[in-house]
């Protein structure tokens, strides 16, 4: 039962997990925000991994899961205090771009009730068809929105790291103890204290 109510936590979560970071991909993409773009690609294959391990009953594949889920928080910390600009950083630096492109948020340059200020491209600084927006006045800042869904991913990877335990425990157990009756050996626990010639006897007054 507790198997089953672990496992079925996990694979909710991981469900969910995938469609947060579908939806976090998406606006990545249209923001030309390379680095999430890489780090969100990862936690997909990732979560696919653990969320058919806890199907197949596979343990490996959900400790994989789970140190992947320290580094995700880890990862979305540093986007809150980029975002937010903590410690020295800065929301206008080329960290996500990889210096490839001029936007640096989709939310920045599109977020409802904000009155934007496009300026055209100079030179090669931005490539064709990507509007540099210098300039915005927003009711809610998009720098919130960005630390709210990384708050979000903090708060799933979490939950989705101690049901992992959880779920690694109750496989561990359910392993040793199909071991310890025999689950695993050819020959039953009833014959460990036979002799090899009653055995044999038995053997040879099977039917052909």
């Amino acid at each position: 039962m507790g198997s089953c109510s672990g496992r079925c936590a996990l694979i909710v979560l991981c469900t969910f997990q995938l469609v947060t970071a579908l939806e976090r991909q998406v606006f990545d993409f249209l923001g030309y925000q390379w680095a999430p773009i890489l780090a969100n690609f990862a936690h997909i294959v990732v979560v696919i991994l653990g969320l058919f391990g806890t199907i197949q009953y596979r343990p490996r594949y959900v400790v994989v899961y789970m140190v992947w889920a320290a580094i995700w928080v880890t990862w979305n910390i540093f986007i809150i205090c980029f975002y937010l600009e903590v410690g020295g950083l800065s929301q206008d630096s080329e960290l996500l771009t990889f210096s490839l492109s001029q936007h640096r948020s989709w939310w920045r340059e599109h977020w409802p009730g904000c009155l934007h200020e496009e300026v055209p491209a100079a030179g090669l600084g931005a490539p064709h068809g990507q509007a540099l927006v210098s300039g915005a006045i927003c009711a809610l800042e998009p720098s919130s929105v960005e630390a709210l869904h990384s708050s979000l991913q903090i708060l799933i990877a979490l939950l989705g790291f101690v049901c992992g335990c959880y779920v690694v425990s109750v496989f561990t157990e359910e392993e040793d103890s199909f071991d310890f009756i025999g689950g695993f050996d050819p020959f039953p626990l009833y014959h460990v204290n036979e002799k090899p010639s009653s055995l044999l006897s038995k053997q040879a007054c099977l039917p052909a």
